[in-house]
């Protein structure tokens, strides 16, 4: 769920989850290093004297931001120039592991930074990201441009066959090697200026994308008046819209605060149309109608540059220089797998807005299905045709409950962990929790941070993050942090989740796991630092366990009575887990495919800003998915997770690594379901070895097969597609 805002991968935007900032790998200075005189005065530059090196985030201040970058970047570059000046020929040792272990004070400060970024920003905040963004930009290329640092990894690279390292050494050669060809290190000197500034302007604009979806979202909450237009809305809800509104300076009216997806989970609830298409209409707008936080010309202008890095690197276009890298391996690859997959899921789509059509014509309501009527003439079907509905859930589902006794209960079912909840520990935002998390044989695995709350200061979806990323080159272990988006209560109301809400906090602890399970020695493939369409598939995988049957018992318990979810209750929602899925499939493939069509462009068939609109909606039709009652799961002016960067061309992630997940969660059930076995087999073959592997070679490995998209149609009710493996 990785982003590269500034400079190394480390956090996680998600499908029904979310995720942007930097993050970075956080490891101890070398044995031995001293730490200057000038760097004690500022917390950031020393390495945290905490349980496994967890943030001082009690002693952070916002103007120690900048400089701390500065004194991070300047290290490296010590760094880099002591590695050129090793009089000995280039060596494994003396380059490449010398490489790994440079920028470390950097990094921490990134990652650091990162959080604050993301989780709670400020005008301040912000500003340092616009300032640090292109200078850091600029600080990586400096590096990864260097011809004399380049001629040393280039010379071990044409060695390595004599060599004789191990396979996680040798695999760090070729992935470094890489990381410097990719970044333009074989470019003529003219080349690498105009690559430099490509790389700066990006940095800039990305990060200006990503602050203007966040205050434009928080602008663009909608006002209610009367209590009455709320109708179908729970009290606690009311309760909390006018809490909203009150503290925005509304007093006496209401505040539904927009989500970052095209879709608002109010609409499944509110009674009232015309409330409805002013939530539907308010969140489609966003970044497309002038003012302040318009992003059509960001959006036109990183599509143009991002074409001509690509086509600067040897690339015809971005996707491909993004997918060369993926387990895909080829753009041809992603837009078989989408257009297999498009045509069932619209049809789908439209047989499921029939039956919502019959509905209104039985109630006459006089109108047409719209996208801001789905959600809530779906709930109408459902209930119809399943006796079932979904409000009947959140009474069982309390946060706490399904964390402790059932995301962490599966855990310990599975791989034998325990977690035991600490609070001496400082947080940045006082909802935050932090957990010690314990191996099967008492040893402390990691430290888990959960900040589950939306807050106007936090960036929309869900996400996971590494703090410190376990490495055996510098012995550290990792500390993890989930976030959600999860309306806050009114005080002392509990907090009642919907079932997606329960499956996201199963996917995010997936990547938490994957982050926490990690056993290698260098820091480079640590925990989820994998190919971007395989990240998504291990905490795909960890979703089931929010709908098996044994887990559900264990976690969905009435918050009041504590009565276990009725059986019949529990069938019932098991039975409805295809339903909608033509809606979710297509909005999700909508995005996917926008994704694509910005980045399979040459520079000079980009469209201006002005054209931004139009040529989303031809890029919809192009591939069949322009059906106006479900639009994009993101429209291109607040698609974060690609003009942000960290998902770029990469949006099709998901549904590839669903296959996967759907193929793995098959071989689950064929082996014994929830064991402690399978955990362990799951942990040793896939989980723990992050990058330090090819990724399709771990999967094949573990499920005995090549990977098998049937059991992803099946899932999602798209059977008639069956034939292409990705």
């Amino acid at each position: 769920m990785v982003s590269m805002r500034f400079f190394t991968p480390g956090r996680f935007n998600c499908i029904r989850w979310l995720a942007v900032p930097l993050c970075a790998v956080a490891a101890e200075a070398p044995a031995g290093a001293a730490v200057p005189e000038t760097m004690t005065d500022n917390p950031l530059l020393i390495e945290s004297d905490l349980p496994l090196h967890y943030p001082h985030f009690d002693r952070f201040k916002t103007e120690q931001f900048a400089p701390a970058f500065e004194t991070g970047m300047a290290e490296q570059l010590r760094e880099v120039a002591a590695i050129k000046a090793v009089a000995a020929p280039p060596s494994f040792d003396n380059t490449i592991v010398a490489y790994e272990r440079s920028g470390q004070t950097l990094a921490r400060v990134n990652l650091i930074f990162s959080n604050l970024a993301g989780c709670m920003t400020n005008p301040e905040v912000q500003k340092v990201q616009r300032e640090m963004a292109p200078k850091l930009a600029a600080h990586r290329d400096e590096v990864r441009l260097d011809p004399e640092l380049f001629a040393r990894v280039e010379a071990v690279y044409g060695q390595r066959d004599a060599l004789g390292l191990d396979p996680e050494s040798s695999r760090l050669l070729w992935r470094i090697h890489q990381d410097f060809v990719r970044a333009g290190a074989r470019l003529s000197t003219d080349d690498k200026a105009k690559l430099r500034a490509f790389n700066q302007e990006i940095a800039r604009l990305q990060t200006q994308f990503t602050q203007n979806v966040l205050k434009e979202t928080n602008a663009s909450a909608v006002i209610v008046d009367t209590r009455a237009e709320l109708a179908g809305l729970t009290d606690a809800q009311i309760e909390a819209a006018a809490a909203a509104a009150t503290r925005d300076g509304h007093e006496g009216k209401f505040e539904l605060r927009l989500a970052n997806t095209t879709g608002q989970p109010p609409l499944a609830e509110l009674a009232d149309r015309a409330v409805r298409e002013r939530l539907m209409t308010a969140s489609l707008a966003r970044g497309s109608h002038g003012g302040e936080f318009d992003n059509r010309e960001i959006v036109a202008r990183l599509a143009r540059l991002r074409a001509e890095r690509a086509a600067l690197l040897g690339y015809p276009d971005h996707a491909a220089f993004v997918v060369d890298e993926q387990t895909a391996g080829t753009v041809a690859a992603v837009n078989q797998m989408l257009a297999q997959l498009a045509p069932p899921a619209v049809a789908n789509a439209r047989r499921e807005a029939a039956d919502m059509q019959a509905i209104v014509d039985q109630e006459r309501g006089g109108f047409q299905i719209a996208a801001w009527d789905w959600d809530f003439y779906s709930e109408k079907v459902r209930r119809a045709r399943y006796a079932f509905d979904e409000a009947q859930l959140k009474p069982y589902f309390e946060l706490n409950h399904v964390l402790v006794d059932g995301v962490f209960y599966a855990a310990g079912r599975l791989y034998g962990l325990t977690f035991r909840e600490r609070h001496d520990l400082p947080v940045y935002e006082p909802t935050v929790r932090v957990f010690d998390v314990f191996d099967a044989d008492g040893s402390q695995l990691a430290i888990f941070l959960a900040d589950y709350y939306a807050r106007p200061s936090k960036e929309g979806g869900a996400w996971m993050n590494a703090y410190v990323q376990q490495s055996g080159l510098f012995g550290t272990k990792p500390v993890i942090a989930n976030h959600l988006n999860i309306p806050p209560p009114p005080a002392g109301q509990p907090t009642l989740l919907t079932y997606d809400e329960v499956r996201t906090m199963f996917h995010e602890f997936g990547h938490a796991l994957h982050g926490m399970f990690s056993h290698v020695r260098y820091p480079r493939f640590s925990g989820t630092q994998v190919p971007r369409d395989f990240v998504e598939f291990p905490s795909q995988v960890n979703e089931m366990w929010a709908s098996w049957p044994e887990v559900v018992q264990h976690y969905a318990r009435h918050h009041q009575t504590g009565a276990p979810l009725p059986p019949e209750l529990l069938e019932k929602m098991l039975s409805t887990l295809k339903f909608n899925q033509g809606y979710m499939t297509t909005e999700y493939l909508a995005a996917a495919l926008l994704d694509q069509a910005w980045h399979q462009l040459p520079a000079e068939a980009v469209p201006g800003a002005d054209g931004v609109t139009a040529f989303e909606a031809a890029a919809l039709r192009k591939y069949g998915v322009d059906f106006p009652p479900v639009p994009p799961r993101y429209r291109s002016t607040y698609f974060s997770h690609t003009f942000s960067g960290s998902y770029s061309a990469g949006y099709y992630s998901y549904i590839w690594s669903e296959v996967l997940d759907a193929d793995t969660v098959e071989w689950f059930k064929e082996h014994g379901g929830l064991t402690r076995a399978n955990g362990d087999r799951f942990r040793a073959m896939l989980l723990s070895r992050g990058g330090s592997d090819d990724a399709m070679k771990l999967f094949r490995e573990f499920a005995g097969h090549d990977p098998d998209i049937r059991p992803l149609l099946k899932r999602r009710g798209l059977d008639q597609a069956a034939g292409a493996k990705p």
